[in-house]
C-alpha cells in the first residue's frame, strides 16, 4: 500500500493520533505501553493505531503474544513530499512577488 498525503494528514487531523506518533517517535511499543501514557482506554488506541497503519504512519510486528507498533516511513515521506511541494510552491509565488515589485519600483525610478 502505498501512502498518501492525504491519508497522512486526515490520520494525525486527531490529537490522540498524533500522541501515538509522538510515543512512538521514541521508540517502538505495544498497546499496553502506548495505553498507559494516554488517557483513554486500550481498545481506542487499537482503533487509533489501525487508522495509523492504514495511513502509512506506522507498522507493527508480532513480538510473542503482542503486536509491537513503529513508526513507518512510508506516511512520514508522503507527508514530507507534499510539505516540499507546498513549500516549493510559496517559494515561487515568493520569488514572482519580489519580482513584480523590483520590476514596478524600476519603472518608477526611471525619468
Amino acid at each position: 500500500m502505498t501512502a498518501t498525503a492525504t491519508e497522512v494528514l486526515d490520520a494525525l487531523g486527531d490529537s490522540r493520533r498524533r500522541n501515538i506518533v509522538q510515543i512512538l517517535r521514541h521508540s517502538p511499543a505495544p498497546v499496553r505501553v502506548i495505553a498507559d501514557q494516554l488517557p483513554i482506554s486500550r481498545p481506542a488506541v487499537s482503533r487509533h493505531l489501525k487508522l495509523l497503519k492504514q495511513a502509512g504512519l506506522v507498522a507493527d510486528e508480532p513480538f510473542g503474544t503482542r503486536r509491537i507498533y513503529r513508526l513507518q516511513n512510508e506516511g512520514i515521506q508522503a507527508l514530507r513530499e507534499y510539505l516540499n511541494a507546498m513549500w516549493q510552491t510559496s517559494l515561487q509565488d515568493f520569488a514572482k512577488t519580489v519580482e513584480s515589485e523590483k520590476t514596478a519600483n524600476d519603472r518608477d525610478d526611471r525619468p
